[in-house]
């Protein structure tokens, strides 16, 4: 397993943390989180009695702990108390200080907002469009995405139907897909766009979401018809339903003579609609001048 220790800012104070590759997660350090959160002098001991609290009441969140080797300030690797980014959360709401009142607020607010949406679930889509709006993303492409989330549940809700179990098994019939259309698995397509945590379709160009979307439409409308039994009959048709997207990416691409799978990620769809809209001002302001003329 490749192993990714780097260290990032959390008001101006030092937080390491470690990417688990072959999980897709980060784990943080909870010794720093501690400290920055707790109005304590001494966070070791603040956690020391932390942790034995939450051993008595039985948390979940005591036996998540993960010992990771971490940079001191000696420059030396010492094991250290570590969770993921769900365990980290739980645990700062255990943290009786102003400074963690924030975050239990967010969390709060989260929750309120997913009942919110068990009830109208319109409101995950106009949430979602206003959250991609305020990262830069283009209208364009922000309604692909949503559209892109609308044909997924279609398939999600047809592997539910067929005895398809969440998590790892819709992992494997993802990668599958994937596979089938983009010549690449999920974890190579990430690495190839750069990407980490972060969610592959997010990283998309329109042109990559259209595809992946036939290839998650075919695949439920395959498996409506030929009605699989088993997991491996699902493994089939998700391939089957990929290839349809496979065949028309490799047609665009010899009659375009470029690559549909790209390595650009959101940070390049988002420079490309800003200078989008810099440029459709600049027209825009060239066009008024001649009127006015």
């Amino acid at each position: 397993m490749k192993k990714e220790n780097s260290i990032i800012l959390f008001n101006q104070k030092e937080v390491r943390r470690h990417w688990d590759e072959e999980n897709e997660q980060w784990f943080f350090s909870i010794i720093d989180i501690v400290a920055i959160l707790s109005d304590t002098s001494n966070p070791r001991r603040y956690w020391s009695d932390l942790k034995s609290k939450l051993k008595k009441e039985g948390s979940e969140v005591y036996d998540n702990i993960v010992h990771l080797k971490m940079p001191a300030s000696d420059g030396k690797n010492y094991n250290t108390d570590c969770f993921s980014t769900e365990d980290l959360l739980r645990t700062i709401q255990s943290i009786p200080s102003p400074k963690a009142e924030p975050f239990k607020l967010w969390l709060a607010k989260i929750g309120y907002e997913r009942i919110e949406e068990t009830e109208d679930p319109e409101l995950a889509f106009d949430r979602a469009m206003q959250t991609y709006l305020k990262k830069g993303y283009s209208k364009e492409w922000i309604n692909q995405r949503l559209k892109s989330i609308e044909v997924r549940k279609e398939l999600t809700d047809e592997w539910q139907d067929r005895g398809v179990k969440k998590g790892l098994e819709y992992a494997i019939l993802t990668d599958e897909i994937t596979k089938a259309w983009a010549d690449k698995s999920v974890k190579d397509y990430k690495k190839f766009k750069g990407l980490k945590k972060q969610n592959l379709r997010d990283n998309m160009t329109n042109l990559e979401l259209v595809l992946n979307m036939l290839a998650e439409a075919s695949t439920t409308e395959i498996s409506k018809n030929k009605n699989p039994s088993s997991f491996i009959e699902n493994k089939v048709i998700a391939r089957q339903g990929g290839h349809v997207a496979g065949t028309a990416r490799k047609e665009i691409e010899s009659q375009t003579g470029k690559s549909i799978v790209s390595s650009e990620n959101a940070v390049d769809l988002r420079l490309e609609n800003k200078a989008n809209k810099k440029s459709n001002l600049v027209v825009g302001k060239e066009a008024n001048k001649k009127n006015k003329q």
